[in-house]
């Protein structure tokens, strides 16, 4: 699936707007559903999943 890098672009944007308002309704948390969707079936999501398992990693060997 391709998915345009404007349309992801377009909700990253959206999403961002909707938090910085306070303001995330149930229409809003949709398209930031959609933004996740879109944003796995990019190149970018191999670099995002790599960062997120580096980050997962680095806090569960941390100790309070």
């Amino acid at each position: 699936m391709v998915i345009p890098i404007s349309a992801v672009l377009l909700l990253l944007i959206l999403a961002v707007i909707f938090i910085r308002n306070c303001a995330l309704k149930i229409s809003h948390a949709m398209v930031c559903v959609l933004l996740g969707f879109f944003l796995a079936g990019t190149s970018v999501a191999p670099t995002i999943h790599s960062g997120l398992v580096a980050t997962a990693d680095l806090v569960s060997t941390m100790r309070p």
